[in-house]
């Protein structure tokens, strides 16, 4: 989704064989089923539900629509021409995820029996699809409801930060006059944002900021001769230091982060961000943030990597990160929850990686599960459920260990893909654990 582009107007006019015929365009209702052509598939219409609707100065209306089983960063305007009603045919029949999924799976229609539980724990997994609020507490419930209500459309559709131009995913709590704009230009380096691009241009002639507002704690050279790959470097900023630095950071997050809470209490947060380094500054690729005194052993409360820098692996190096300050604190971590979708994905994959990495180069089934949080820094808990995904676990007298050999080990790491790590070297990092100081309010 990173920097997506979009059709022209004339190209989606070109393939519109399909729609309704110039000047005949039917009027749709709010929560109205349509078939849509989605601005990223033009070869077939999808399901989706007509969420909100706007009229053009020319008379014509766009149509916010949420498409069946995904997640709702892929909403979006579409024009009244790319829509048509829902005749109510079969979902098999129509083009969404879990119609093209699960009958393969199955071999069974999108109503069999034969659809278990793994199966569509299976589909949420790949294409992300939040938890269903019937599986929630009560109380929770009605919290996601109310959340839902609020940010069911996004109110900012496309940032420009630096040399990029992205879609948003998620309703952002911006104040007025910018918060109902389409377009919101952000200076990469302070992340001040603007309504216009001069007033940012303008704005970037006398930013000082190269960098963000903290100590570099964390600097990893290119790669060598030959490489593309760029410098990085990694900040700690102290989020009662740097206020309006760290609220902006969370406002930007929260355009790509659902159930992103925390915007401008920032002061008890300290903010990790991730920088690729070249001639003209630090440019932001992603961050995360730290509660400075968790209750609950949290060692990360935030985290994203902006979409034109994901499948990169910066996410797992960010999560890797937060693992060697752990490390650096003397016990072992977990991260807050609930966990995003895409973050539950990537929380699962670094510690099945970093366990069976650890397993391999130790003592194989010798290690306890206790032993493996000690070496990783991962909470027991957390190890215990990656390798019950892995099915690596049993219970022993009453106790959950692990159910590992060398040659299983090994298997699994073959399986996995190393192209996309970027390796912590821990020489590198010069950081101290936060201590509140009732006179300093640092270490």
């Amino acid at each position: 989704m990173a920097a997506a582009a979009r059709p022209s107007r004339a190209a989606q006019a070109g393939a519109a064989d399909h729609r309704q015929p110039e000047g005949e365009a039917a009027a749709f209702e709010v929560g109205s089923r349509v078939l849509v052509d989605a601005s990223w598939d033009d070869k077939q219409k999808y399901l989706a539900e007509v969420v909100d609707r706007r009229r053009a100065a020319d008379g014509s209306s766009s149509y916010y629509v949420h498409y069946h089983d995904m997640d709702k960063r892929m909403d979006e305007w579409r024009h009244e021409l790319d829509l048509v009603p829902y005749q109510g045919a079969a979902l098999a029949d129509v083009a969404t995820p879990r119609a093209a999924l699960l009958p393969t799976m199955s071999g069974a229609s999108l109503t069999s029996e034969l659809i278990t539980r793994n199966m569509k724990k299976k589909y949420n997994e790949i294409y992300h699809v939040p938890t269903d609020i019937t599986d929630l507490a009560p109380i929770d419930q009605t919290l996601e409801k109310e959340h839902h209500e609020r940010t069911k459309v996004k109110n900012i559709q496309v940032i420009e930060l630096g040399r990029y131009e992205v879609d948003t995913w998620y309703y952002s709590p911006y104040p007025e006059p910018y918060n109902g704009l389409d377009r919101l230009f952000l200076c990469e380096f302070c992340l001040k944002y603007f309504g216009k691009r001069s007033t940012l241009l303008r704005h970037a002639a006398k930013c000082a900021l190269r960098h963000p507002p903290g100590d570099e704690i964390y600097r990893s050279p290119p790669a060598g001769p030959g490489s593309v790959a760029p410098a990085i470097a990694m900040f700690e900023v102290d989020g009662n230091r740097s206020k309006i630095y760290c609220q902006c950071l969370c406002l930007m997050a929260k355009l790509f982060l659902d159930h992103k809470t925390l915007y401008y209490d920032v002061v008890d947060f300290l903010f990790y961000v991730l920088c690729e380094v070249d001639n003209e500054g630090y440019h932001i690729v992603g961050y995360f943030s730290k509660e400075k005194a968790s209750q609950g052993g949290n060692n990360l409360a935030c985290i994203l990597t902006l979409p034109p820098y994901q499948r990169k692996g910066y996410g797992r190096f960010l999560i890797a990160f937060s693992y060697e300050l752990t490390k650096k604190e003397g016990g072992f971590g977990t991260p807050e929850r609930p966990l995003s979708d895409l973050g539950n994905v990537s929380y699962k994959s670094y510690w099945i990686r970093a366990i069976l990495e650890v397993l391999h180069a130790g003592r194989g089934s010798m290690m306890s599960i206790q032993d493996v949080s000690n070496v990783t820094g991962i909470h027991p808990a957390d190890v215990r459920e990656a390798m019950g995904t892995l099915q690596l676990t049993q219970y022993v007298k009453g106790d959950t260990v692990l159910n590992v050999t060398p040659r299983i080990v090994e298997e699994h790491l073959q399986k996995m893909d190393n192209r996309l790590t970027i390796l912590i070297d821990p020489a590198r990092l010069h950081w101290t654990p936060y201590v509140a100081s009732p006179t300093a309010g640092r270490r």
